[in-house]
């Protein structure tokens, strides 16, 4: 459940140089001039590896500057070159969660890899977007399991969020289903389906699904109930539904939830022909 977002149209190199000239007459100008090319190596070492925790390593180096750094991005001078950048980050336009696809604007951005550890990456274009709060509370500033793996999907280098990446398999019975599991989907490669796995698990987002699922199944049971009452049919009406959902995005939590239904024939079979429950 996470969104493929198109990267800024951003150099992040020339970006360092730009902020390194306007601090030429400040009280930090010797540390930047210091640092410039080993900072532009180590951001093009963010691009060259996807931002991948398991291969960038903290530059210790400017780990006591973090507030410097985070300063950049925290209080950015009204016409200093990070200013519009964040300010187009931050613009919230978005319908949904690029990190957990739940509907709702988010309300703050991301650093990929956290600020309090990567200082260095605080004003990074490719290391931000737009996080909803609860996933950002969740993430917190984790990014490598005991194995040295990472956790999470990163929105601009994972290309195969593209499609859709979790499976939903609804229980019996039907009138009211005891469990729902959410689950990397199938086509994925086993890579690929054990980091959404992670993902899944660190930002709570199958827990937090199971409570949305109540009540859009309470609610298809109404749908499908007035759509038999009007005498149409009961599996086109749900693609309609689906494919609707799926203009915000393939692995929005309602598209997850149709995907699901539809890949289910005995759900479906139930949905058409059986005796629906008399609260509806």
């Amino acid at each position: 459940m996470v969104m493929r977002l198109t990267p800024p149209d951003v150099d992040g190199i020339e970006l360092i140089d730009k902020i390194v000239s306007e601090r030429q007459a400040g009280k930090n100008a010797k540390f930047f001039n210091e640092i410039k090319d080993d900072w532009k190596l180590h951001v093009q070492t963010y691009i060259d590896s996807k931002g991948n925790p398991e291969l960038v390593k903290p530059w210790h180096k400017v780990r006591g500057h973090k507030v410097t750094f985070k300063n950049l991005y925290s209080n950015p001078q009204e016409g200093s070159a990070q200013e519009p950048i964040l300010q187009a980050l931050r613009s919230r336009t978005m319908q949904l969660c690029p990190a957990c696809g739940e509907d709702g604007t988010p309300n703050t951005l991301d650093h990929y890899l956290p600020k309090d550890i990567y200082p260095e990456f605080a004003i990074t274009p490719l290391n931000l977007f737009p996080m909803c709060d609860i996933c950002q509370g969740e993430k917190g500033t984790k990014t490598l399991d005991e194995d040295d793996q990472r956790f999470f999907l990163h929105p601009y280098f994972d290309v195969f969020t593209e499609k859709q990446v979790v499976m939903l398999e609804i229980s019996k019975p039907f009138e009211s289903p005891t469990t729902i599991t959410v689950r990397p989907h199938s086509d994925l490669s086993e890579v690929d389906a054990s980091l959404v796995k992670r993902h899944l698990y660190e930002l709570g987002i199958s827990k937090r699904y199971h409570h949305y699922f109540r009540n859009q199944h309470m609610r298809l049971l109404k749908l499908v109930n007035e759509i038999r009452l009007n005498g149409q049919n009961v599996r086109q009406s749900l693609e309609l539904f689906r494919k609707n959902e799926l203009y915000k995005s393939v692995n929005s939590w309602p598209h997850i939830f149709y995907s699901g239904v539809l890949a289910d024939e005995e759900l479906i079979v139930y949905l058409e022909t059986a005796k629906l429950p008399d609260y509806l």
